[in-house]
């Protein structure tokens, strides 16, 4: 695989160990009976079904055929969560990477957060982009904090965009300059 970042490990706040690395095809079950839990829950992930294992295997394939970013998160050996930077399709847009992630409740707290955006904005850098987009749900007021600590700034809030178990909630559109990094707006 061409991967210009491979594995790191760290260790968790409470010692766990932790490795990010690329996600492979044998990954895709860990990855489906992890994002199962999230997408039960019905909170902070924009997906209302998982993939199938060949839908995953899929996936897997284009992201390595596409140089995009899609690395699983293992706390103690166990796939707990994923990251990926899916790059711009349009010539007019390959300078811009879109981040999504999710991790297990049961692994949060740890500081993989950090790791993940150390990771992912070391990826950035590497392949040379420009930017990097996410949207985050105003109430993971945990992401939300992250990503502003990591200099993203917001873009634009779409109010009330979608309903959480019941509530509507507001999306928030943030993005991080890589080229001039003293524009971001650490507020």
């Amino acid at each position: 695989m061409n991967h210009l970042l491979d594995t790191k490990e760290y260790e968790g706040k409470d010692g766990s160990h932790i490795l990010l690395r690329p996600a492979e095809k044998k990954d895709a079950k860990a990855i489906i009976q992890a994002a199962n839990d999230i997408v039960s829950a019905g909170k902070y992930i924009q997906k209302e079904r998982v993939k199938t294992e060949a839908e995953e295997h899929a996936f897997i394939d284009e992201v390595i055929k596409q140089n995009h970013m899609y690395i699983v998160i293992e706390v103690n050996n166990e796939i707990t969560g994923i990251a990926r930077v899916l790059l711009g399709e349009l010539e007019m847009k390959k300078h811009v990477g879109l981040f999504r992630t999710w991790i297990h409740p049961r692994t949060q707290g740890k500081g993989i957060g950090h790791f993940i955006m150390t990771y992912t904005l070391d990826w950035c850098r590497l392949r040379g982009l420009h930017k990097l987009c996410l949207t985050v749900f105003a109430s993971n007021k945990p992401a939300y904090s992250l990503y502003k600590k990591y200099g993203f700034i917001e873009e634009g809030r779409q109010k009330e965009q979608v309903q959480l178990q019941g509530v509507y909630d507001d999306e928030i559109w943030m993005g991080y300059f890589m080229n001039n990094e003293v524009k971001q707006e650490n507020v």
